[in-house]
């Protein structure tokens, strides 16, 4: 008798256990899914559209293609390009335009950058958050390109203008001084003749006064 209380004692104890432990679990489960929950986009108000990267997936290839050679960069543009043409879409019509913008490869274009993100931001009901602001931070950053490629080409062109103009004047001094030395040089032929001249006649005269 007091051997069966016992083991059922035993075995109350062990099923509080279990239930503590299953308890203990849940609460742990809870707060996990809880946590993620809090973290989640839809949680913060973020806007979800599905299938679209996210700001890392877009940030890493940009750093790809900065730091990658010529064959890594032409594969990434390729790609953007492709999938801008053949699915067009904010999300992938964005990353052309980010590649299109990002400056250091052969096919970056500013002023296409700059249309194309343009447009995007038209549609931003289409686009998440962190899409509008990379959106936006690149289309500044391409703007402000375009003026400070515009300025140094007017420099150059300036320089180049200038350049010529002292091209010119030293042409047009060195014609003046190249015709001044021909000047001098007639005079002086045309002095040396009349010195021989007069010396001719000198020796001339002391001939017949002999």
């Amino acid at each position: 008798m007091h051997k069966h209380r016992r083991t059922t004692t035993r075995a109350s104890q062990i099923a509080v256990a279990v239930c503590i432990v299953a308890l203990l679990g849940g609460c742990a489960q809870t707060q996990d899914w809880m946590s993620r929950f809090r973290k989640s986009p839809a949680a913060s108000g973020d806007t979800i559209i599905l299938g679209a990267p996210t700001a890392e997936q877009y940030l890493d290839e940009l750093y790809e293609l900065s730091a990658g050679d010529p064959a890594t960069q032409a594969e990434i543009y390729a790609d953007a390009e492709s999938g801008s043409t053949l699915t067009p879409r904010p999300q992938t019509n964005l990353r052309f335009a980010l590649v299109l913008a990002t400056p250091g490869h052969s096919e970056a274009d500013p002023e296409r950058a700059q249309n194309m993100l343009r447009e995007l931001l038209t549609q931003t009901e289409l686009m998440t958050p962190a899409e509008i602001s990379l959106a936006t931070i690149h289309l500044k950053s391409v703007e402000e390109l375009i003026v400070l490629s515009a300025e140094a080409r007017r420099l150059r062109a300036s320089n180049s203008q200038a350049a010529r103009t002292r091209q010119t004047a030293m042409s047009q001094r060195l014609s003046i001084v190249e015709a001044e030395n021909r000047r001098l040089r007639l005079e002086l032929e045309a002095a040396e003749g009349k010195l021989e001249a007069i010396t001719s006649i000198e020796r001339s005269i002391r001939e017949q006064d002999k």
